[in-house]
C-alpha cells in the first residue's frame, strides 16, 4: 500500500483520504483513544415576535406535497451549498424525501449536503438531483441503488457514512451543521408538536429526528394528520418547529417492514438463531434481571423468537429490551417476559401500536441510546446484542456497508454503538450466495474485532480468544464451537478457494466514521473502468 500526502493510515492499516470535502481528518486511533474537546454545538436564539401569536404556523397549498415544501423551502431561505436533513422511521415506505428535492431543484437552488438518517431504495429517484448538482453529496447510510451510484464515483462530493449515535454527536459537536431540517410527522398540530405513533402514517417513534429538531436553524414538519392543539404526546417539540406544511401522505407505514425486518425461512439462518439463543442460555447470560438487544435482520429476529421460548421454560424475565421494537418484542413486554422495550426504531406495524398502547414501550433517540460524547449512553448497560454482517475475517474485524465486490449497498445504523455491549455476537451464514463470508481481511472494516466476542454461523460458533471467560463459560453447551481459521479454511475449500480481492480505482468515494467522529476505513469507487 502508497500513503500519500492525500492519505492516512489508521491504527488498524487503514488507508483513509487526508481531507473530506476539504474538512482535515482523524484517523481511527483505536478504541477509547480519541476524547473529544470543546463544547456542544447550539442553535441560533429566535424570538416569539417572529411567530403568529396564535401558534398557526401551517403552509396548507391544497395539501400539495412539493408545492406545500417549496413554499417552506422558500420562506426558509434555502440558498446554495446548504445541508439539508430528514429522517427514516418510515424506511422504504417515505414519501418526502424525493418531495423535498424536487421542489429544491425547482428553486434552482445547487450544490445541497443532504443529512439523512439513512435513506433507503425508494428514494432511488433522487439520483438525478445527484447528476444535475442540485445534491453535492450525502452524508447519511445508503442503503441500495444511492449507495451503488456512490460506489460508481459519480457523486460530486465524498459520502459519509456514521452510525445512529454518530451522526446525532457530528450535530451535537458541531462537525455537521444543519441549515433546514424537514421532518415527516404522522401527526402534528399547528403549533409543529408532533408524533410518529398515531394517524394513518403513523411509523412509531421520530427519534432519528431529534437532533435535527434541536440544533437546525430551521425546522420545518410535515405532517398528513393535522390535529388540534395540544398533539400530545408530542415527540418533536413545537418549540423547535418554524414550519407546519399539511399535505395529503407523508408515508407508507407498510413499507417500514422491508426485506431486512423479516423473519428468515432459510433452515440454515434458523440454525443460527437456534444457536445463539441456546448459547446464551447454556452460558448464564439468559438470567433472571438480564437485558438483550437484537438487530433488524432475518436471523436476529429469529434469535429473539427462539430466545423467548427459552426464557418462558426457565421462569426468566428481562429487566429491560432494546428496540428496534417489533411483534416478537411486543409478545414479550404483553407476556410479562420484560417490563420494558426501550425502543430506537419500530420496525413493524406491532410495534407501532404497542408504541402508543403500552406504558413499558417507550420510545428512545440516539442521544439517550448511542451517542458515544454523551456521559454515557444505554449501548454498554446491554448483557448481549445479536447483530448481522455483511462480511467478518480472522481477527473478528466486520463489515455492514459492503459487499465482496467493493460496492456500497448498506448503511451502519445503530450497528457500530451496539458493539459496545456486555457481549456482542454476529450472526452470519458461512457462504452468502457462494461466496465465503469469513475472510482473511474484511473488504472493509466497520467494526474492530476487540469489540466482537461471538461469530456464529450454521457450522458452529467462534468465540473470540480474548473472551477466556466466554469460552470457560460455554465448556458445557452443547452448540459446537469452532477455531475461526479452521472454519475459514474448510468454508474455503467448499468454495473452491478464496474471495478475490475486489477491483477498485483509487478515488476514494465513502469515509466510514467510527463512534468516536475518527474515520475508520474508506471505500473506493467500483467499475467497470
Amino acid at each position: 500500500m502508497t500513503v500519500t500526502t492525500d492519505t492516512l493510515l489508521t491504527v488498524a492499516g487503514r488507508e483513509v483520504p487526508a481531507t473530506i470535502n476539504g474538512r482535515e481528518v482523524i484517523p481511527f486511533q483505536g478504541v477509547g483513544k480519541y476524547k473529544p474537546g470543546g463544547i456542544k454545538a447550539a442553535p441560533a436564539i429566535r424570538s416569539c415576535a417572529d411567530f403568529p401569536a396564535d401558534g398557526n404556523k401551517v403552509i396548507d397549498l391544497d395539501r400539495e406535497m412539493v408545492a406545500g415544501i417549496k413554499e417552506a423551502l422558500y420562506r426558509a431561505g434555502l440558498m446554495d451549498g446548504m445541508t439539508i436533513s430528514t429522517h427514516h422511521h418510515f424506511r422504504n415506505g417515505d414519501l418526502v424525501a424525493n418531495a423535498v428535492f424536487e421542489a429544491a431543484a425547482a428553486l434552482g437552488v445547487k450544490g445541497l449536503r443532504w443529512y439523512p438518517s439513512a435513506c433507503f431504495p425508494c428514494q432511488e429517484g433522487l439520483i438525478k438531483y445527484l447528476e444535475d448538482g442540485t445534491i453535492h453529496h450525502i452524508e447519511g447510510s445508503m442503503n441500495g441503488p444511492i449507495g451503488a451510484f456512490c460506489s460508481s464515483g459519480k457523486m460530486k462530493g465524498m459520502a459519509v457514512l456514521r452510525s445512529h449515535g454518530g451522526r446525532y454527536q457530528a450535530v451535537q459537536d458541531g462537525e455537521v451543521h444543519i441549515d433546514i431540517a424537514v421532518l415527516a410527522a404522522p401527526t402534528a398540530d399547528p403549533f409543529g408538536n408532533a408524533t410518529g405513533d398515531r394517524g394513518p402514517s403513523a411509523c412509531g417513534l421520530l427519534g432519528f429526528g431529534l437532533a435535527d429538531s434541536e440544533y437546525a436553524d430551521h425546522v420545518i414538519v410535515v405532517t398528513d394528520n393535522l390535529v388540534p392543539f395540544p398533539c400530545y404526546p408530542w415527540q418533536i417539540q413545537g418549540q423547535n418547529v418554524d414550519q407546519v406544511v399539511h399535505v395529503d401522505k407523508v408515508g407508507i407505514p407498510e413499507r417500514i417492514v422491508s426485506g431486512t425486518t423479516r423473519v428468515t425461512k432459510s433452515p440454515d439462518r434458523l440454525l443460527i438463531a437456534e444457536h445463539i439463543a441456546k448459547f446464551v442460555r447454556d452460558v448464564g447470560i439468559m438470567k433472571p434481571g438480564f437485558s438483550f438487544q437484537a438487530g433488524a435482520g432475518g436471523i436476529t429476529l429469529a434469535f429473539a423468537m427462539f430466545l423467548k421460548d427459552f426464557m418462558k421454560e426457565a421462569g426468566v424475565k428481562a429487566s429491560f429490551v432494546r428496540g428496534g421494537s417489533n411483534q416478537y418484542l411486543v409478545e414479550m413486554l404483553e407476556e410479562g417476559l420484560t417490563p420494558y422495550i426501550l425502543d430506537g426504531q419500530t420496525f413493524d406495524l406491532e410495534g407501532v401500536r404497542s408504541m402508543r398502547e403500552n406504558a413499558g414501550h417507550i420510545n428512545t433517540s440516539p442521544f439517550t441510546s448511542y451517542n458515544y460524547h454523551g456521559k454515557g449512553n444505554f449501548a454498554s448497560m446491554v448483557d448481549v446484542v445479536v447483530l448481522g454482517a455483511t462480511e467478518v475475517d480472522v481477527n473478528f474485524n466486520a463489515n455492514v456497508v459492503t459487499h465482496s465486490d467493493g460496492r456500497l449497498l448498506h448503511g451502519i445504523g445503530g450497528w457500530q454503538n451496539c458493539l459496545f455491549s456486555k457481549c456482542t455476537i454476529l450472526a452470519v451464514p458461512s457462504v452468502r450466495d457462494r461466496i465465503p463470508v469469513i475472510l482473511d481481511e474484511v473488504t472493509t472494516m466497520v467494526g474492530p474485532g476487540e469489540l466482537v466476542d461471538v461469530i456464529a454461523t450454521e457450522r458452529g460458533l467462534c468465540i473470540n480468544p480474548s473472551r477466556k471467560d466466554l469460552v470457560d463459560a460455554a465448556c458445557g453447551t452443547e452448540v459446537p464451537l469452532l477455531d475461526i481459521r479452521e472454519l475459514k479454511e474448510h468454508v474455503d475449500q467448499l468454495c473452491g478457494g478464496t474471495v478475490a480481492v475486489p477491483k477498485v480505482g483509487d478515488k476514494f468515494v465513502a469515509a466510514i466514521k467510527w463512534v468516536d467522529g475518527t474515520v475508520i476505513d474508506a471505500i473506493k469507487e467500483t467499475g467497470p473502468f
